[in-house]
């Protein structure tokens, strides 16, 4: 079973890249699964991740690389045994630490195991591109990695991108740095599969960290039962003013922060998925074609140096706000989901059947 880790901060294009990866993997004829791990109670990129028709499994609540090691060790055991696949990607949160990761499933004695290099994706417009302006946790994923992926090429200036490369360079000369864009499968990301073909090199421990506690990020995520549907149009306003919303509210507290803000909208006939980075982007939206059986908004939100408490706040007076203006009867729903004593939403049901996509 060979291991792809495919980590990167918040908003950086894990979720993107290895959909294309694992479609990739799957044509040619390997049997893969989906491990996608969030930070916040609710997942989102395993619905996504999932409906391509590939076994996804989701752990959430915490981080893999410290808070879910059990959990973590748990799944990949389950999958081993039942449903034997030839590739297993792994999608951390966008605060883990994707070296300490690889060295906890080393230490996991799990039978015929083999690495990918590990990479970590970059977005070039996200940061300074000056080693002084990288928060440390993102300077630990960048020096972690044997692939430094700058990810978004078909959107980031190229001036941008060289700066980037420049920055990257300095604080991991060893890595590969390959520049592509996810999104439109260009040849530079199909050279991310053949380096993902090789073996990956037998690194020195780095030394353990609690990725939560390093990142300063607080988390919340919830979810939404909608009592009536939208149509199409109304869900991506919806969608677009909620996060508007969100964002303003959050760069109050702090101007300068970092994270991830994700919303998705299940309708009948389709999915509503938007996400916002920082203060100075715009909400990203865009609408999916997949039928869904009840009508649902999720929100994960995981954002740097703002409390807990006052996210919490921001988060759910903004999204009650936007769906009260938009006239939908709603329902909070509680935190659910089938969890094993580890606390991670598991379907073991997946497991045991392995589709193509």
């Amino acid at each position: 079973m060979k291991v792809m880790i495919i980590g990167g901060f918040l908003g950086s294009g894990k979720t993107t890249t290895i959909l294309k990866l694992s479609r990739r993997l799957n044509d040619s004829g390997k049997r893969i699964a989906i491990i996608v791990n969030e930070i916040g109670e609710i997942g989102l990129d395993g619905d996504t991740l999932s409906g391509t028709g590939i076994t996804t499994e989701e752990l959430t609540s915490g981080c893999i690389c410290c808070t879910l090691k059990i959990s973590m060790q748990y799944t990949l055991q389950t999958l081993e045994e039942e449903f034997k696949p030839d590739v297993v990607i792994i999608e951390p949160t966008g605060i883990a630490f994707p070296g300490q990761i690889r060295e906890e499933i080393k230490n996991m004695g799990l039978s015929e195991l083999s690495f990918s290099p590990v990479v970590t994706l970059v977005d070039p417009c996200r940061f300074g591109t000056e080693v002084s302006e990288i928060p440390r946790f993102i300077e630990t994923q960048i020096r972690e990695a044997e692939i430094l992926g700058i990810n978004k090429l078909d959107t980031a200036p190229g001036e941008r991108v060289l700066a980037t490369e420049k920055m990257l360079s300095k604080l991991n000369s060893e890595a590969m740095v390959l520049k592509f864009s996810a999104k439109t499968g260009d040849e530079q990301f199909e050279s991310l599969l053949n380096h993902l073909a090789v073996p990956g090199l037998e690194k020195a421990p780095s030394e353990k960290q609690n990725s939560i506690e390093v990142s300063e990020v607080s988390a919340f995520s919830t979810r939404y039962a909608l009592v009536s549907s939208l149509e199409p149009e109304k869900g991506i306003a919806l969608a677009e003013e909620s996060l508007l919303s969100i964002r303003d509210r959050v760069s109050e507290i702090n101007p300068g922060f970092i994270g991830h803000v994700k919303l998705s909208i299940k309708l009948p006939e389709s999915v509503v998925k938007g996400s916002v980075t920082s203060s100075k982007e715009t909400p990203q939206v865009e609408i999916l074609d997949r039928k869904s059986e009840k009508s649902e908004l999720r929100l994960l939100s995981a954002i740097t140096k703002v409390p807990k408490e006052e996210l919490t706040e921001i988060v759910e007076s903004s999204i009650e706000s936007k769906l009260r203006e938009a006239g939908v009867p709603f329902e909070k729903m509680e935190q659910k989901g089938h969890e094993h004593e580890h606390g991670t939403r598991v379907d073991m049901n997946m497991l045991m059947k392995p589709e193509r996509a």
